[in-house]
This record gives C-alpha cells, structure tokens and sequence, in this order.
C-alpha cells in the first residue's frame, strides 16, 4: 500500500509518502519539503550526496510524525549548505528545507 498525504511543518506544506512493502514489518517513508527531504533509512544517501541534494536520514520510523520527531542520523553536504546538522530533529530539518 502506498500512502501519499500532504504534511504542515511550521504552517508550510509538504509531501509524505508512506510505502508498505511485502514481507516487510517496516515502511519506506520520504517526507519532502521545497528544497530537499527527510527519509528513512531505506533510501540510499549515498545516491543523494552524489546527486547533490539535500537530504537527511532519520532510522527507526514508522509513521510520518515518526520522521518529524526522529534524530537526524546522517545527512548530504547540501543540506549542511540549508543548515541542517546531525541530531537535530526531522522537523527542524524541514524546516530549514524550504
């Protein structure tokens, strides 16, 4: 099942996407802001750093208020450029996306 719902952070919207995947206990979630996104682990970092966008990878999500609470684990030079650090939470990582 795929779950596509548009998010606030700070009064500003932004897309969430959620995707259940088969013989998998958790989801794939990716919430995008104007200038980058925030995203699970399952997505590859490596592919956007080199892509040049910025991004950030929260772990251990299973909802969309999951991504906004999280801890920022790891994140793209661009978005060290937007000002997003490593332990600041999704939703301050958002914030600073648009």
């Amino acid at each position: 099942m795929v779950v596509v719902e548009v998010l606030r952070v700070g009064g500003r919207a932004c897309l969430g996407v959620k995707v259940d995947l088969p013989g998998c206990s958790a989801p794939l979630l990716l919430v995008v802001a104007e200038k980058g996104f925030v995203m699970c682990g399952f997505l590859n970092l490596e592919v956007a750093e080199r892509l040049g966008v910025a991004a950030a990878v929260v772990s251990g999500v299973r909802s969309f208020g999951d991504v906004l609470g999280a801890e920022v684990r790891a994140v793209t030079g661009r978005a060290v450029e937007l000002g997003v650090r490593v332990g600041m939470k999704g939703e301050e990582a958002l914030r600073l996306m648009f």
